[in-house]
């Protein structure tokens, strides 16, 4: 039976999440640490990060400061107006396409270009990214296990390439809201190995096929690490050096974007109340809707536990709005997202009930599919 934080409303089913002897998740506890961080030292380290990267650009005559791995939502986008506009760097911004795009997306990534940002983007044979979405939806539910290798391949191998040796990823996520933090440096720094285990799953080669060979999967293989060694390529994470906050993260760039900044149309995306996270691609409202389906907590939870860590939102208020929207379907680009698996509805709902856990789900009188219990 599922538990839940005490002070957050996340359930003990997230995957590497642990609660602690008072029924306190890892990701709360976090969020207390970083009330003792003393972020102005933090700063002074980033300021001499920054020092060390303006020498670097100055004697090797580079074009380029650093790399940015950029979506175009609002954390990526905070990071390279940050860098470019408050520390005078020169980011690169690179963007592994979306699976599905989108016009929010591609609205966003235009006007940060208009604001004198140059930008590469990486899209992928869509034959095989389209067999790969597939596949992992049929395995693993999770269509974006082949795009969640390319966003941490691309940047990388874009930095070897450009002779870039310093990378700004956004939060360190098994930090931030629960998981397996491997060491104190991996807080810091990005390591092959937490992203090998905790983000991709497996090694990209091991997906060769009869339909797909290795020549296939160029995109999605991280670069080899003597090579990334030799180059000193780094990539370090924002929330290292400065507090994370995704609600002001969005605060910031609409400010600073004076509004040209897109959010959903309808003030809110399906099954959550925010309308600033995760737009650049119309599969996403499946990935977390059958994020609810596997560990029973949907993307309202997500959003909410995010503000309540950063006290920027009640416990009951978060209740509240992950009873109103956890389990809501993800109707809008459903078609869409059916022709890019190349499957029709009823395979769909056939393999979407093959990933329910039956430690948290059950059936009702009526036939469907009910929690057994929530929060």
């Amino acid at each position: 039976m599922i538990k839940f934080c005490k002070k957050c409303i996340m359930p003990d089913s997230r995957p590497r999440i642990v609660f602690n002897n008072e029924g306190v998740c890892n990701a709360c506890l976090y969020s207390e640490e970083k009330k003792k961080i003393d972020w102005e030292d933090r700063k002074r380290e980033f300021l001499k990060l920054i020092n060390e990267i303006a020498e670097f650009t100055k004697q090797k005559n580079s074009k380029y400061s650093c790399i940015v791995p950029w979506s175009g939502g609002k954390d990526s986008t905070s990071i390279a107006l940050k860098l470019k506009l408050e520390y005078d760097l020169n980011p690169l911004l690179v963007t592994f396409s979306p699976l599905i795009e989108n016009e929010i997306g591609v609205h966003n990534r235009n006007e940060l270009s208009k604001m004198g940002f140059d930008s590469v983007m990486i899209k992928p044979n869509l034959k095989i990214s389209r067999k790969l979405a597939r596949r992992f939806f049929i395995e693993r539910g999770n269509p974006k296990v082949a795009w969640d290798a390319g966003v941490n391949s691309a940047p990388l191998t874009v930095a070897l390439n450009y002779q870039i040796p310093y990378v700004f990823y956004a939060e360190h996520g098994e930090s931030e809201y629960g998981g397996l933090v491997l060491d104190d440096e991996s807080q810091k720094k990005r390591n092959i190995r937490e992203v090998i285990e905790h983000q991709i799953g497996d090694f990209p080669q091991n997906w060769v096929s009869n339909e797909i060979r290795e020549n296939d999967l160029a995109p999605y293989i991280y670069p080899d690490e003597n090579e990334l060694k030799k180059t000193n390529i780094t990539a370090y994470y924002f929330s290292y050096f400065f507090k994370w906050s995704m609600l002001e993260n969005f605060h910031y760039v609409e400010k600073t974007m004076k509004k040209k900044f897109k959010t959903h149309p309808n003030k809110r995306t399906q099954g959550t109340f925010t309308d600033f996270d995760s737009l650049d691609d119309k599969i996403d409202c499946l990935y977390y809707y059958m994020q609810y389906v596997k560990f029973g907590f949907g993307r309202a939870t997500r959003d909410a536990c995010r503000m309540l860590q950063n006290d920027q939102m009640t416990r009951q208020k978060a209740i509240e709005l992950a009873r109103e929207y956890d389990n809501e379907f993800p109707e809008e680009n459903f078609k869409e997202v059916l022709e890019f698996l190349e499957m029709n509805e009823d395979e769909f709902e056939l393999i979407v009930n093959q990933h329910r856990n039956n430690e948290i789900w059950k059936t009702s009188i009526d036939n469907k599919w009910k929690l057994i219990n929530s929060i």
